[in-house]
């Protein structure tokens, strides 16, 4: 592929892009929005994994959850946001191999979701697709 062939998005992968950033993006406000509140699970869970227990630490998490996905929703500063959701999502990963939980519905939900981030991402920005070409165009 020659250095000034962009590839472009088609309709329907556009919209794919734009059901899986949806999707994550309404994940992510789900779960940054109990952080800020916190409800009872989100304390519980605070304990079972080892971080402090006090509101202060999981409304920190959550508006720091939230401005990541501020970030990665506005197509400006998408691509921050969505190395900044992959870190935080690093994160939890970490969090859950620590804490010895199940593998696929646990584990690797993180990664799962980090998936749904930059798959939405890739189909939805033609930026990322001339920088990442999973596929060859043909001529």
């Amino acid at each position: 592929m020659s250095d000034d062939v962009i590839p472009t998005t088609g309709g329907k992968s556009r919209i794919a892009g734009y059901v899986l950033s949806g999707l994550a993006i309404a994940f992510m406000i789900f779960d940054g929005g109990i952080k800020l509140v916190p409800i009872q699970a989100v304390t519980d869970s605070m304990l079972e994994y080892g971080f402090p227990t006090g509101d202060g630490f999981a409304r920190g998490l959550g508006s720091l959850l939230l401005v990541c996905t501020a970030l990665y929703a506005y197509r400006r500063t998408s691509v921050l946001g969505a190395i900044l959701l992959t870190a935080y999502l690093g994160g939890a990963v970490v969090t859950q191999l620590r804490a010895g939980t199940p593998l696929f519905s646990h584990l690797l939900f993180g990664v799962y979701l980090g998936l749904f981030v930059w798959g939405g991402l890739y189909l939805r920005d033609d930026r990322i697709r001339a920088l990442i070409p999973l596929a060859t165009a043909s001529r």
